[in-house]
């Protein structure tokens, strides 16, 4: 069966991935000029490359190391060792671990922050281990009702202290979702933290040996193609076309420099793409139905990404940072994180700039001059003095609307992979499925869509679909 997939980010990527391992044909179209979506990556005129977001690949993500497995290519993650490390706002230029034991979970997270000794305090960390209890408990179930709530909301019900969450969990927030405590549904941070304390290796954290869409996305497309099936790259729907009964008659596909348009017909359609330019391309008659109403709910967060090159090595730190800044969320030194990126003499930082609503408008130079404010509190030793570190270049990444908006009660708003219209489906980290708007949550997706439409449409003689609903468990220790 022949499948037209709109969008090439990893959720449409992933779908058709699956669908050719079930015996379709899938044909993606992406609009713009470079694969991955949210995770698009650009190389400059200098060779260098930048990216749409600063991301980090963790051991609770089995769907997309499942993947990567299946795809010969799980040797492209470098992992770290498994710690999380905190600036000190007080202390600048300090770092303060969580260094995780590699003893069995939840213990081995929990020892971690025992033996924390310069961010919380003996009450602060009984007080957090007692709020958590829970969520951890009472299972998935309680921590889907607590949707209600924001993160802040949720941890003055459990008594833990305001010195907490200011100290660790707004830097988590900022990282995971891009807002802040108070914003967030307490839902998203407590599936991230049962998945941290129930998997072993759950918060341990990899890069990409590269940019993501020559490292990650081209093997898919490549594995993809190589069975049959198409992606097309400047190939912008213009619109979703409809029989007399409602159901999807073809994509509309927008010729370019001159090009006539051109119509893309299959017997099953997939919107991969972000919710915002999905409610856009909406056909009038399905804004009347309920189901695609609920998607006036759901929201893009705006995000800003940056990649800064200095003329010397401001640190040689081998991992994520979190920053605890009022404008930073988190931050890595490429030159070490990532081999294509290596620099033995100089720094090239990406940084994520978040809560971003109030910066998005501004311009570079605005937004490129905060940073470097804040670089002087976290690098002191490099930005004071006679002889400060130069900024060589910038590139500065602005996704206006990036993953979904996840404050309180969105969940409700989430929805399924497959929709009223008989023959259109969904994928995409912002439908329902257990992970947040994330890299997982968009691979997850793109499985769940690729089962559906496998069940809807069989195909004779189809590989074993058992794989897109029961990912083996993968040891990050030795991925």
């Amino acid at each position: 069966m022949r499948v037209a997939i709109a969008g090439a980010g990893l959720a449409g990527l992933s779908c058709a991935k699956y669908l050719t391992d079930a015996g379709h044909t899938p044909i993606v179209l992406e609009s713009r000029d470079v694969l991955g979506g949210l995770v698009a990556a650009w190389k400059d005129s200098d060779g260098d490359w930048y990216e749409t977001g600063l991301h980090a690949f963790f051991g609770a993500y089995p769907n997309m190391l499942q993947m990567l497995k299946e795809l010969g290519i799980e040797d492209r993650l470098q992992w770290k060792e498994h710690t999380l490390i905190f600036n000190q706002p007080d202390k600048p230029g300090t770092l303060s671990r969580f260094d995780v034991p590699d003893i069995p979970s939840p213990f081995n997270v929990i020892a971690s922050i025992l033996r924390n000794k310069d961010m919380l305090t003996w009450e602060q960390k009984i007080r957090f281990a007692v709020g958590l209890l829970p969520a951890v408990v009472r299972g998935q179930k309680y921590v889907e009702d607590m949707d209600k709530y924001s993160f802040l909301e949720w941890l003055k019900r459990q008594g833990v202290g305001e010195r907490v969450t200011s100290d660790v969990f707004i830097a988590a927030c900022k990282a995971l979702t891009f807002i802040n405590p108070d914003e967030v549904s307490s839902t998203i941070l407590l599936t991230a933290l049962n998945r941290f304390l129930q998997e072993r290796y759950g918060s341990k954290i990899a890069f990409l040996d590269g940019s993501p869409t020559e490292r990650l996305c081209t093997p898919i497309v490549d594995y993809i193609t190589e069975r049959g099936g198409e992606v097309r790259l400047n190939a912008p729907l213009k619109e979703i076309l409809l029989n007399a009964d409602g159901t999807v008659k073809g994509y509309l596909i927008r010729g370019l420099n001159g090009a006539e348009d051109e119509v893309i017909t299959a017997d099953a359609y997939v919107s991969a793409m972000s919710v915002d330019p999905l409610k856009v391309m909406l056909p009038k008659p399905w804004k009347l139905m309920e189901f695609f109403q609920k998607l006036d709910g759901l929201e893009g967060v705006p995000v800003i990404n940056l990649h800064l090159w200095f003329d010397r090595k401001l640190t040689e730190i081998d991992h994520l940072l979190f920053s605890r800044s009022p404008l930073l969320s988190v931050y890595a030194d490429m030159s070490n994180t990532c081999r294509e990126y290596a620099n033995p003499n100089r720094s090239m930082l990406e940084l994520v700039l978040a809560p971003a609503k109030d910066w998005i408008a501004k311009s570079d130079e605005e937004i490129v001059a905060a940073t470097l404010a804040e670089l002087e509190k976290l690098f002191p030793d490099h930005f004071g003095g006679d002889n400060p570190a130069t900024l060589l270049k910038s590139h500065v990444v602005k996704t206006p609307r990036s993953v979904y908006k996840a404050t309180p009660g969105r969940q409700q708003y989430r929805p399924a992979q497959v929709t009223p219209i008989a023959n259109f489906y969904l994928a995409g980290s912002y439908t329902m499925q257990r992970y947040l708007g994330s890299m997982e949550g968009a691979v997850l997706s793109g499985k769940l869509t690729a089962q559906a439409i496998s069940e809807a449409l069989p195909v004779a003689n189809s590989s074993n679909l058992q794989t897109l609903t029961r990912p083996p468990a993968t040891n990050a220790a030795t991925a």
